[in-house]
């Protein structure tokens, strides 16, 4: 095996079969068609800082946007140029001179040519027929070739496309100069096996390298580009998180990975950034990933059950098919009723000097708490060894807020002003956010001179009406990585979000001091 990845053996009796490519180009479209997922907008702002963080990564290229969208659209794509990654900068057009016009402005290093080829397309969206569609992409990739861009060509629609009709496209422009064949499987009908015969048999007659654009409306977008991949695609289309239009594209992470561990394929991605990145492109879409997402999902590593657990303490590949630090992760034991005293004494040993028989009580008060409470987090273990160490249970606070005043309204920036007291010290910091909550946030950050980072925040209300007490949740992460929730219940929104984030900073405090 090789080193950090537990895969099965039976995948090198497959990958004996096929003929695979040696290097797999990462085209990454986060920025394009992942910003079409509905509610995500990007501002200029966070594309450049996506785009650097993808360019760190090892993306080869990246879609920056529609350039003929808006003049924003094409200025932030024209100065992701300007920025001088190592990736190739594209822009998508529309097989119209105009398009392809404000890519060249743009200045990208590639232009993405598209139109589409199914019967449905050609009759309801573009009103043409077969020669009137072939003679625009010819038109349309001479234009782009003339003027010394790559050319990408797309078949929208293709896999709703007669593969005589697609052939005759993918040949027509790639004996205009074309550089490279894309293939969209637009609304995600494909599966493995299909997806394979396709790109098989334009194999056998296209010259130029091919790409494979694979949607998820069945679940199956990153099986398909796997598949296109085995059938000798060199070049994969990809978003970060498998953003996208309705079910969304093929996973970055996903993809890579198992291109990576499964078929010993290079990318050229740094594997240790993937959550990094996972976790800036969720920040800015807002969108959040489902806790059971692979690879980069918080659940990814982390183990509950109790014989699960065992394994993963004895030898972690019992569990594990890759190892958590090889993607930026880490691995978590969660305690719940199905937690084992393995667990549970793994953790309590590594925080407290405790004597066998104290740990057995832990464990057995563990187990009981867990039967009531769906969710047993690190504090409430920690209490729990409190109580049976016989310590004060009033958790002591190292960090205590003295004083806070915000001042918030229709023209007025969010500010807030903390008074707190670390130790014997006293600290007054003001600053200023996009709200009340992160104005506070930010300054009792600058009070307490840590970095510390909202992973995330949750809140629930209680009862119905305006006077509803509301309940706090959040996660926070010291610069060493570790991380403490903080919980917080009152009536107050702004001062019950406060209050839950100053109990996570004592619990940082608290455990690690």
């Amino acid at each position: 095996m090789e080193e950090g990845i537990f895969v099965s053996d039976f995948n090198k009796i497959i990958r004996d079969k096929y003929k695979l490519p040696e290097r797999v180009y990462i085209f990454d479209t986060t920025l394009r068609d992942g910003e079409q997922t509905p509610g995500v907008c990007f501002t200029y702002e966070e594309k450049l800082d996506i785009a650097r963080k993808l360019d760190e990564m090892g993306v080869d290229i990246i879609e920056g946007g529609f350039p003929i969208n808006s003049e924003e659209e094409e200025r932030t794509v024209r100065d992701m140029k300007k920025m001088g990654l190592r990736a190739k900068i594209c822009g998508l057009a529309r097989c119209t001179f105009e398009d392809i016009d404000a890519c060249i402005r743009a200045d990208v290093d590639r232009i993405h040519i598209f139109i589409a080829t199914s019967d449905i397309h050609l009759r309801y969206k573009l009103r043409m027929n077969e020669e009137e569609a072939l003679k625009q992409a010819i038109k349309c990739t001479e234009y782009v070739k003339a003027h010394g861009f790559e050319c990408e060509f797309s078949c929208e629609d293709a896999t709703r496309t007669p593969l005589e009709r697609l052939i005759k496209f993918y040949k027509s422009v790639e004996e205009c100069g074309a550089d490279i064949h894309n293939v969209p499987d637009t609304v995600g009908v494909m599966e493995p096996e299909a997806m394979f015969y396709l790109i098989s048999e334009l194999k056998k007659v296209l010259k130029k390298p091919i790409s494979v654009h694979c949607h998820n409306d069945f679940g199956l977008a990153v099986a398909n580009t796997v598949a296109g991949v085995k059938a000798g695609a060199e070049q994969v289309h990809t978003t970060i998180n498998g953003l996208g239009e309705r079910a969304g594209n093929a996973s970055m992470e996903q993809t890579v990975m198992i291109l990576t561990a499964m078929y010993k394929i290079k990318t050229g991605i740094k594997l240790r950034l993937l959550k990094e990145t996972s976790r800036l492109v969720e920040k800015y879409s807002m969108i959040k990933l489902m806790p059971n997402f692979p690879i980069v999902g918080d659940n990814a590593f982390a183990h509950e059950a109790g014989i699960h657990v065992h394994g993963v303490l004895a030898k972690a590949e019992s569990y594990e098919p890759i190892t958590p630090e090889m993607v930026g992760q880490k691995r978590r034991i969660v305690m719940g009723k199905h937690t084992g005293k393995h667990a549970v004494a793994a953790f309590v040993k590594e925080r407290f000097n405790l004597p066998d028989e104290k740990i057995k009580e832990v464990i057995e008060k563990v187990k009981k708490l867990a039967v009531h409470k769906k969710k047993i987090i690190e504090d409430d273990v920690i209490a729990i060894v409190d109580e049976v160490i016989g310590t004060i249970p009033e958790v002591e606070k190292i960090v205590k807020l003295d004083e806070v005043l915000i001042i918030t309204g229709n023209k007025i920036t969010p500010t807030a002003s903390v008074q707190i007291t670390i130790g014997d010290t006293k600290k007054i910091v003001a600053s200023t956010g996009i709200g009340p909550v992160d104005a506070a946030a930010k300054a009792i950050q600058n009070a307490i001179e840590e970095k510390i980072t909202l992973l995330n925040y949750k809140l629930e209300a209680i009862s119905g009406g305006t006077d509803s007490l509301c309940t706090v949740e959040v996660l926070l992460e010291d610069k060493q990585g570790r991380n403490a929730r903080g919980i917080a219940v009152g009536g107050d929104i702004v001062m019950t979000s406060i209050n839950a984030i100053m109990d996570g900073i004592n619990k940082i405090f608290r455990m690690y001091r």
